[in-house]
């Protein structure tokens, strides 16, 4: 009987190993999110039942219990170097031509990669198990990030044996944070009135200093391997081959690995690059250039800091000079008030940008902002417009006022509560101070304009034809106070708006009722719980089918579930356990509002097919298209190959498109998919 626990366990494991490969490496699930919760259920309650069969790389092992008191320093067993920057063509050939020199015209090819904008990990393996994750430091000596570093999915606790795997094999690789998951950090920072993250590279290295694994893990990190360190064993010859090695262990190596012949195909590839690398998923800063043959590597050999074959072409950051002509205050959904410059309309990075975020009032501080003020901006993350400097010599000094705190809403007069914070983000000595600025009434208008807009948004009820001009008469006049109202809306009232009439106040009463049978996962994401977006939604859903049992469930259950930590855990429970939230809940309830579980997903022609995305969409976020996606039955996948079914292109597409057309796989574009997914 004891055997045959410990094989179903061990069968288990492996299942679940290889859907994590799937999933997080291959971007080609078999199974849906709830048939893979059953499986690690399963395990999790064979492992409480038997802990003596509990292993340190079991899939339910990867997110330690509690935070630890600090970070070890780990000594790398060979030397993670640093690698020297090119920034145009003629610096390229410069460095073939030293390769060239010191080879003795030998023949040589290259390996381009792209350059991940994240952070730098080196992971050991002992007879194929994790044992040891360490940041690169000084390059000598770094941080045991090892807790952390497990709760990346991406990252195999245990390789696949199917390969020969070397006794130690330490792996070198960038852990990164996917721009969809930047977006939604900072939208949760900016709930909290938090300073928000730079760029997708600091949040990935904040993420990874955190004491605190739980929180760590609801970060979305992934990882990329690019190098190994010490191996016991050589797994090829070169480094294009031992990239292919390592993809045969289950390890995720980037699959935009491009061979050159010469110095002209690399330049032709980085040129190639740069100028489609907004169509990427993640952020990347540049290309790094390898000459192939170990061998030669070897001959080559490295200065004190950074290897002789091997130099990286760092893209030009793209920065726009405009001017400040005033700055508007927005109330959020929570009752933070945020900053907004409104710019002189100026073309960055491929789009007309107007507007630029602030972030907060200790931005504006430290910038010295003020109207009128000639300034650079950017794209945080080639995705966020902000300000990045301010040209003070450009400045009317007669004319110019620094922008002070608020002291009343901007919306409905009411006194403004000033906070200082206190956070320790990074895991550094000093805590670093954030001011936050509320407005003091829960009634406020603006935040209730805020919070139906984002209720009845696409990303969540999904409500056709609500838009910000209707939210603006209907809060205005009272016909709207809570989610509630939105079921008590009739067509005499609504016809009598301002550019409303009967057919038109018949077509939104439509939307209105078919939201009420949405998936459960909008309804969960639509209440604004802090901290909850679109993917908590759906992990909240899969995990307690029905709103009332997420209603009922504790601290200690809310906690225990993957990829929820103790602070979203946190969130969830204050705002089931809010009396005024549960009467409206009821009021829906008993206005028809009947939320479908997870059990009851629609079929449609896109059901069990698998879709890539490519290009600017009109109707949809990434995010958004995601969960379409997904919420048809189908599954996105990241590449073009013969197994793919339909490749969505929006404007300006990427080489997806191309490839598509040459293995032809049909392309769809959005009104196409729309009509696929039945509407």
């Amino acid at each position: 009987m004891a055997d045959d626990i410990s094989k179903k366990v061990e069968l288990l494991r492996k299942e679940i190993r290889r859907h994590d490969h799937l999933y997080y490496v291959l971007n080609a699930p078999e199974i849906t999110d709830q048939q893979y919760d059953k499986l690690f259920t399963e395990l999790r309650k064979l492992e409480e039942e038997h802990p003596d069969l509990i292993t340190a790389d079991s899939p339910t092992q990867r997110v330690s219990g509690k935070p630890v008191e600090g970070f070890a320093s780990v000594k790398h067993a060979a030397p993670m170097l640093s690698i020297d920057n090119t920034y145009n063509a003629d610096e390229l050939r410069d460095f073939d031509n030293r390769i060239q020199k010191a080879l003795s015209d030998e023949d040589y090819k290259y390996i381009v990669e792209l350059k991940i904008d994240g952070l730098a990990i080196s992971i050991r393996y002992e007879n194929g198990k994790l044992t040891q994750a360490a940041t690169r430091g000084d390059g000598q000596t770094g941080d045991d990030a090892t807790s952390n570093v497990r709760t990346i999915k991406a990252i195999p606790l245990t390789l696949m044996q199917e390969a020969s795997v070397p006794e130690v094999l330490e792996v070198r690789g960038e852990i990164y944070m996917p721009k969809k998951s930047f977006a939604e950090l900072n939208r949760q920072k900016a709930e909290t009135g938090e300073p928000p993250f730079a760029n997708p590279r600091n949040a990935a290295a904040g993420s990874l200093k955190l004491l605190d694994s739980r929180i760590t893990a609801s970060r979305n990190l992934a990882f990329f391997a690019y190098a190994i360190g010490q191996v016991t064993e050589p797994l090829a010859d070169g480094h294009y081959k031992t990239l292919k090695a390592l993809e045969k262990l289950s390890l995720p190596v980037n699959p935009n690995i491009k061979q050159a012949k010469n110095i002209d195909d690399v330049i032709k590839i980085c040129q190639g690059w740069q100028n489609k690398k907004e169509t990427l998923g993640y952020q990347i800063d540049g290309m790094v250039i390898k000459v192939d043959s170990f061998a030669q590597q070897q001959i080559l050999g490295t200065t004190g800091r950074a290897p002789k074959w091997c130099i990286s072409y760092k893209f030009p950051a793209e920065q726009a000079e405009t001017i400040v002509e005033s700055i508007d205050i927005q109330v959020g959904k929570t009752g933070i008030l945020t900053p907004v410059a409104n710019l002189k309309p100026v073309k960055l990075a491929g789009t007309k940008v107007k507007r630029a975020s602030l972030h907060n009032f200790d931005q504006i501080k430290k910038l010295d902002l003020r109207v009128s003020d000639t300034v650079i901006i950017e794209k945080a993350g080639e995705i966020i417009p902000q300000v990045i400097e301010v040209k003070t010599k450009k400045r009317d000094i007669f004319d110019s006022k620094p922008i002070e705190i608020p002291a009343n809403c901007p919306s409905c007069d009411s006194p403004t509560v000033v906070t200082v914070n206190k956070r320790k983000e990074t895991g550094a000595e000093e805590e670093r101070e954030f001011t936050t600025v509320k407005c003091s009434n829960p009634n406020c208008n603006s935040i209730l304009k805020e919070r139906v807009g984002y209720f009845v948004g696409r990303g969540q009820m999904d409500i056709e034809n609500f838009g910000p001009a209707l939210i603006d008469q209907l809060v205005n006049k009272g016909l709207i106070k809570n989610f509630a109202d939105i079921y008590k809306l009739d067509i005499f009232k609504v016809a009598q708006l301002d550019r409303m009439a009967t057919k038109s106040a018949e077509n939104l009463l439509d939307g209105i009722e078919k939201s009420k049978t949405q998936d459960l996962w909008r309804l969960i994401t639509g209440l604004g719980i802090l901290n909850v977006g679109g993917q908590t939604g759906e992990i909240l859903a899969d995990k307690f089918i029905t709103l009332d049992n997420l209603i009922a469930a504790d601290i200690e259950t809310l906690e225990s579930i993957d990829q929820i930590g103790p602070t979203i855990a946190q969130s969830v429970f204050e705002y089931f356990t809010n009396p005024d939230n549960i009467a409206m809940i009821e009021e829906m309830k008993s206005l028809g509002v009947s939320p479908k579980s997870p059990t009851e997903k629609k079929t449609t022609p896109l059901t069990g097919k698998t879709i890539v995305v490519t290009g600017t969409l009109e109707n949809f976020t990434r995010t958004q298209i995601a969960q379409a996606i997904t919420g048809s039955g189908a599954k996105t996948s990241s590449s073009v190959s013969k197994k793919t079914d339909y490749v969505l292109v929006g404007a300006n597409p990427g080489s997806k498109a191309e490839k598509a057309a040459k293995l032809g796989v049909e392309i769809i574009d959005e009104k196409k998919f729309i009509e696929l997914t039945n509407g």
